[in-house]
């Protein structure tokens, strides 16, 4: 029998559990009874996921005692809009989804930001359920209550911290995801290494081999040690005051480069990239050995992860799309910066000139 692991994120009255394991799916309506039982649910999906996953999940909701309605999108970050916001809600309106009611997302990370963010908003908030089926989505967006949408002007400007009731990762349902999905993935689970666990870190070097041939055994073990680590994290700063930031490792850069982009190079793609441009601030500045920062280059490196822009890239671009961070104060960047595998810190203050200069480093 496959294992089942749970953890618990610990916020009091909003507290939830994350529940991972080979198969779950198969059982799902065993864990989900407890919160839609005797409700309706509106199961949100996209394009890609639906047509594999969408059925069973629905039949699950139906077996444990739900009314369910299906509301799929167009699969893609460009579709992460307040028209999509809009279009499910006015959904959930036809359903006759009322207070009692839940959202559930089926999919990866735009699915989840969305539903949960019609969830915050609908009748001023019903409970949602998040069932992740991207890696990327299962190391990190589902957890923690970050929902959102993007405007023209950049990602996740609009949003909410709302948190899910539950959260339900079946790792099997990587199998039927595009080699590129996986490494996306991959860039937030080496992240996790750096900023707060020295020994993932070192277990994901060694098992690199695994990592690439996606051992699924492997998979729910490291899934459950990255949702571990964010738990702690958001319970001790649900609403990102503080200690809750160093989750954006990498992420400033690497929002302003996927947005630089058009969106060509995906989230995780962006955050490696922009992991190496942090790095690289760090090594210019002092805090960081060079061989350290060689360190995580060759590990994203070895699970097939750019790391530096593609050719064409524009160093002072990027710099003016990292002016548009939501976690910016005034005119001051606060960026995540490594001082050694296992430990960052939160700094600002930098030159202009110097954060250029480390992005152009990372230019091919």
């Amino acid at each position: 029998m496959n294992k089942i692991i749970k953890i618990t994120v610990g916020l009091k009255e909003r507290s939830y559990d994350i529940i991972t394991g080979q198969g779950i799916l198969s059982n799902a309506s065993e864990y989900l009874a407890p919160f839609v039982k005797g409700r309706k649910c509106l199961l949100l999906t996209d394009s890609n996921v639906g047509p594999l996953y969408a059925e069973k999940v629905a039949e699950m909701l139906i077996a444990a005692g739900a009314e369910a309605f299906t509301f799929p999108f167009q699969a893609g970050e460009e579709n992460k809009t307040l028209e999509t916001v809009g279009g499910i809600c006015s959904h959930a309106v036809k359903c006759g989804l009322d207070r009692s009611s839940l959202i559930i997302a089926l999919g990866g990370g735009v699915c989840g930001d969305i539903a949960g963010f019609a969830a915050a908003i609908y009748m001023r908030g019903i409970n949602f359920i998040q069932i992740p089926t991207t890696l990327l989505a299962a190391v990190d967006s589902s957890v923690g209550g970050k929902t959102g949408a993007d405007l023209p002007e950049g990602k996740n400007l609009i949003g909410a911290f709302w948190q899910p009731k539950l959260v339900l990762m079946d790792p099997e349902v990587f199998a039927t995801l595009p080699l590129k999905e996986i490494r996306c993935g991959l860039a937030e689970v080496v992240k996790y290494g750096v900023i707060m666990d020295a020994p993932l870190f070192a277990k994901l070097e060694e098992n690199t081999d695994k990592l690439n041939a996606v051992d699924l055994e492997f998979y729910t073990e490291i899934i459950a040690r990255c949702c571990e680590l964010k738990a702690k994290v958001v319970a001790a700063d649900e609403r990102e005051g503080g200690l809750r930031a160093i989750l954006n490792y990498g992420h400033t850069f690497g929002h302003a480069v996927e947005l630089v982009s058009n969106f060509t190079l995906a989230h995780g793609e962006g955050v490696a990239v922009g992991m190496n441009m942090a790095a690289e601030l760090a090594v210019q500045a002092g805090l960081l050995d060079r061989a350290v920062a060689v360190r995580q280059r060759k590990l994203l490196e070895k699970l097939a992860l750019p790391c530096t822009l593609p050719p064409g890239g524009d160093p002072e671009q990027i710099y003016t799309g990292m002016l548009k961070d939501k976690k910016k104060v005034g005119s001051r960047l606060n960026l995540i910066i490594p001082l050694d595998i296992g430990k960052v810190e939160i700094k600002s203050g930098f030159e202009p000139a110097d954060i250029i200069k480390a992005i152009r480093c990372c230019c091919e």
